[in-house]
């Protein structure tokens, strides 16, 4: 599947500033490279490559075949991207159209990227985890033994590969040896990060933050109610960033697990976290699609942030329903002739079979087309989530609990898309 193009003007709209900008949908991943260029890439299926010192893009890329779920940096200057269409790019310091080398062998999404030198490591959904040398020293290693899908990578300190999965298993992989499960908390894994003397960080559904040692000794902290997406670590390897679902991201001393501080953005989900190299700031992407910079010293942000709110969104006589839509306006524009986004616009979805807006290259599930948005299964889907309802989508995982918020937010949208 291929979106529309999304010409750089529609990125960056006259009153962007140097130190925010905006894709065409949430930032899934974020990527700093020595020199201090920042890469970022989300659900719009686009790689932006900003300039050192300044979010000013000079590069976007369209290439993957999907959602761009992860990114690495590379030594010399390159770039790794994967994706959902299960493919791993590699790309130089100027990129053209096509990457220089493409790795293939993954079945399915490829959640999560990881770098040590001339090794890369892949993650994937397809309930496996690869290891492959750049170099063509040595084959691709094949890691498996996770029950589903494989949602982290990491290189730990000693140079062994770790990851998380769905399956709520923390697991290492020693050279020629069988994998060990390092530990195992019985809900799902999405995010890690390796700290000094082997340890790691891993956050999960619950929203805690453990740290791992080598041992399997277990240090955690509620990090938010809601679960925890993104880990960063500090390049000296002193404090830990979690980005969650609560749109909050937190940072931690890693030696106490004291809360050093809270990053307040627009409040929603930040799906990416990255750290410069100097250690002196941090990056973060999420559902409000803006790239953002802050100082990691005061946690106060450098630039403005300002609430999705404040972009055009109708509230009428549904103000509660605006609100709660402002995690959909990520995605989705109410008008019919609104600029191309990740997904497809609402006007006129009541009634409306889905997969069916002329134009916009639906995901294999949604295309075939045999539910009818009513108020009634618009209220299935953000009840059950769309994992549920339609199992193969490429939408993020979306659930409204609250009924009062799922009415009013019926109400908006039966309002606002006629």
């Amino acid at each position: 599947m291929r979106f529309l193009p999304i010409l750089l003007a529609l990125l960056l709209p006259a009153s962007a500033i140097a130190q925010e900008a905006v894709h065409g949908g949430p930032v899934r991943a974020l990527a700093v490279a020595p020199d201090g260029g920042v890469a970022s890439a989300g659900f719009d299926q686009a790689i932006i490559l900003w300039q050192p010192g300044g979010l000013r893009a000079r590069a976007v890329l369209r290439w993957h075949q999907g959602a761009v779920n992860a990114l690495a940096a590379l030594p010399g200057g390159l770039l790794a991207s994967s994706g959902e269409d299960g493919q791993v790019a590699l790309w130089p310091p100027q990129p053209g159209p096509e990457p220089v080398r493409v790795l293939v062998g993954h079945a399915g999404p490829v959640a999560g990227l990881a770098a040590q030198g001339d090794l890369l490591a892949s993650a994937s959904w397809d309930g496996t985890a690869r290891v492959w040398d750049l170099a063509g020293v040595a084959p691709v290693k094949v890691l498996e033994g996770h029950q589903g899908q494989v949602n982290a990578v990491a290189f730990r300190s000693d140079g062994l590969v770790a990851t998380a999965g769905f399956d709520g298993t923390l697991r290492v992989w020693p050279a020629g040896e069988a994998p060990l499960t390092l530990a195992e908390f019985g809900l799902p894994l999405n995010a890690l990060a390796a700290l000094p003397e082997g340890v790691l960080a891993v956050g999960g559904a619950e929203g805690m933050l453990r740290l791992v040692g080598p041992d399997g000794a277990v240090r955690a902290v509620q990090a938010g109610a809601r679960p925890i997406v993104a880990l960063a670590a500090s390049p000296d390897g002193t404090q830990v960033a979690a980005a969650g679902l609560g749109g909050s991201v937190t940072l931690w001393d890693a030696a106490s697990l004291r809360l050093r501080h809270t990053l307040e953005g627009p409040g929603l989900p930040v799906w990416s976290v990255a750290w410069s190299a100097d250690g002196a700031s941090l990056w973060t992407g999420g559902t409000d699609r803006r790239v953002r910079r802050w100082n990691a010293t005061t946690g106060r942000p450098m630039g403005p942030v300002d609430a999705l709110a404040s972009e055009a969104i109708p509230a009428g006589p549904h103000p509660q329903g605006a609100r709660v839509f402002r995690a959909c306006a990520a995605c989705h524009a109410l008008d019919a002739d609104a600029p191309p986004m990740a997904g497809p616009h609402l006007h006129g979805i009541f009634g409306r079979r889905m997969g069916t807006l002329p134009g916009y290259a639906y995901s294999e599930r949604l295309a075939r087309g045999d539910i009818v948005w009513t108020r009634e299964t618009v209220a299935d889907l953000f009840t059950r989530g769309p994992d549920e309802v339609t199992p193969g989508t490429r939408m993020p995982i979306q659930t409204v609990g609250n009924a009062e918020e799922l009415a009013a937010l019926l109400d908006f949208l039966e309002a606002a898309t006629r």
